[in-house]
């Protein structure tokens, strides 16, 4: 059987999908095989197809191994029948004869198609797995190419894989539209039936840290480094971080001159607040800066453990806390500390005395 134009449509096929052609042809091989297994009941165990791109051919084989005493006529020969075509046959061997199938029908034909577009598939999947395998963690550029039921579906990478933000990874009050060039996180990368399901977050903490990294080099140099963050993604995100070399202004490198750097985050979050607090190895004195904005006057150690009261300005009492505890919420977050905050004349009639200092950190048995 000869068909040229076949194989110069399977070297089109390999251009169009990046798939090597050694691939197709091992598929068509099957294929064919599962068909004649349909059309051809009384070889169905025992069929080998041949394809050569170069000669441009496809053969049929029948294959029958030979044995000293046949017990299936459909996979074995004897040695009698195999030396009566070939002389030099032994106990053993595989014997291919030759044959030429009538026109498949169409069922056998529908079986091929379907054998050969599952390999496809599957080669597809596995080259956008082993191309996104690395990918987890990082940040990525897409296009949104689809809503539907509040999940958002975006075009990743050069569009044979699909990203798929659900509802808990999208940011209250931000507005998706389909064509919309959009930064995400990619939380997980798993292989799934329809391909390669790349589950992505605008929600996400690493989002923030990416942007960074993205943002300011000392960051990526590992010369600043981001110890904790906490976020409430859409409101306010605090984020914890340390420089072992006292020559480098941590917070300085992240907030950029005149604010560039820190304010290319902001707009990529579309105004979500950002703190950035130097971190501490001392717990209490990283509490207070964990609840800025607002002043703190002291910081002491309760019984109990990782427990802390945190006392603040009467006035500064509400900034502390911030909207609905979010304020505090995020210091908990952030410092995996217990926060009670309490405000100056709250602390005074506890009997717990304050000294006016911002700076001021104690431990429980002071």
């Amino acid at each position: 059987m000869t068909n040229k134009d076949f194989f110069v449509a399977l070297a089109d096929l390999e251009k169009e999908k990046g798939i090597p052609q050694e691939v197709f042809i091992e598929a068509l091989s099957n294929a064919l095989a599962s068909a004649c297994k349909k059309q051809y009941a009384g070889v169905a165990g025992a069929v080998d197809i041949r394809l050569n791109p170069e000669k441009g051919t496809i053969d049929f084989f029948i294959v029958r191994t030979v044995v000293e005493e046949v017990t299936d006529s459909e996979t074995e020969i004897s040695l009698e029948d195999a030396q009566a075509i070939k002389k030099s046959y032994k106990l053993g061997d595989k014997v291919a004869e030759k044959f030429v199938p009538k026109d498949f029908s169409r069922i056998a034909a529908q079986t091929a198609k379907q054998v050969i577009l599952q390999k496809i598939h599957e080669t597809e999947r596995d080259a956008a797995m082993n191309e996104f395998s690395n990918k987890e963690g990082e940040l990525m550029v897409g296009v949104i190419r689809k809503i539907d039921a509040k999940n958002v579906y975006i075009e990743l990478g050069k569009g044979q894989v699909e990203g798929l933000m659900l509802p808990s990874d999208q940011v209250p009050g931000e507005k998706y539209n389909v064509n919309d060039k959009i930064k995400v996180f990619v939380k997980r990368v798993k292989s799934g039936y329809h391909g390669a399901q790349v589950l992505v977050s605008r929600s996400a903490t690493g989002l923030v840290r990416k942007l960074f990294e993205e943002e300011v080099p000392e960051i990526k140099q590992g010369t600043v480094i981001i110890k904790e963050i906490s976020r409430e993604a859409g409101a306010r995100t605090k984020m914890a971080i340390y420089s072992e070399d006292e020559r480098v202004d941590a917070i300085g490198a992240c907030v950029g001159n005149k604010g560039v750097r820190v304010n290319a985050v902001v707009e990529e979050l579309r105004g979500e607040k950002i703190d950035i607090i130097p971190w501490s190895e001392n717990p209490l004195e990283f509490i207070a800066k964990a609840l800025s904005p607002a002043k703190v006057i002291s910081v002491t150690q309760l019984d109990g453990d990782k427990t802390a009261m945190a006392v603040v300005p009467d006035d500064k009492l509400s900034l502390a806390i911030g909207k609905d505890g979010q304020n505090a919420r995020l210091a908990v977050r952030l410092t995996g500390w217990k926060i009670d905050v309490k405000s100056q004349s709250a602390a005074a009639k506890l009997g717990i005395g304050v000294v006016e200092d911002a700076d001021s950190v104690k431990g429980g048995e002071e």
